[in-house]
């Protein structure tokens, strides 16, 4: 009697672990599906990191063209709008802006203006004045490699602006610089024509419109 009880005890406890087996495998197998799951882009957002997940297909760690850019993480969000996008135009100059307002002064038509300032760290290139033409104008955004200043009241504006840094110092107005130039900086090379998209997260650049489907 005792040895058909340990039977009846045994048989028991086997399928008892074999149900634990198949449940443990089972939980497992969802918490792997769970680790590879992406959420779907957010179209109405359209961030930065929902165009990644669409237009950068690519592994980080495989050597390949892409064909979107992402800038260096180097640029501060300074302006009252943190997300904006828009068709490039840019100019190239050093510590003196005179193009940076002639840019400004014209219909924006919600454009970005990028602004290669040579990452000098001695002046500002944008200022309050400039950035208020810029709303005014109709811009979305400036993207500066370089220095701002009067970052207070730009804070409020909306406007998307990025730079480096800000600095009190104005520029100089000797030399004009290059308009609608090539520029190359945090590791990106963006040229008139070119759609920016930037936010918290950072800055892409394609030579084609990016859209989340």
């Amino acid at each position: 009697r005792k040895s058909r009880i340990a039977s009846i005890v045994r048989a028991r406890l086997g399928a008892a672990a074999m149900a634990m087996a198949r449940r443990t495998s089972r939980c497992w197998g969802r918490m792997a599906r769970m680790s590879t799951w992406t959420p779907p882009a957010d179209a109405a957002r359209g961030g930065t990191a929902d165009l990644c997940d669409v237009h950068v297909p690519e592994p980080v760690d495989v050597v390949t063209e892409r064909k979107v850019q992402i800038a260096q993480p180097i640029f501060r969000d300074l302006g009252g709008r943190y997300g904006f996008h828009g068709k490039v135009s840019t100019v190239r100059c050093f510590e003196n802006n005179p193009l940076v307002r002639a840019a400004l002064e014209e219909p924006g038509e919600g454009r970005v203006l990028v602004v290669d300032g040579g990452a000098s760290l001695r002046c500002a290139v944008l200022g309050d004045n400039l950035a208020a033409m810029a709303v005014k104008n109709g811009w979305n955004g400036v993207l500066v490699n370089g220095c701002i200043r009067d970052s207070e009241d730009i804070g409020k504006m909306d406007l998307g602006v990025k730079a480096i840094a800000t600095h009190p110092l104005k520029s100089s107005k000797r030399d004009k610089g290059l308009r609608d130039v090539p520029v190359s900086f945090a590791g990106v090379q963006i040229c008139p024509g070119d759609y920016l998209y930037a936010d918290k997260d950072g800055v892409l650049v394609s030579k084609k419109p990016l859209v989340l489907e």
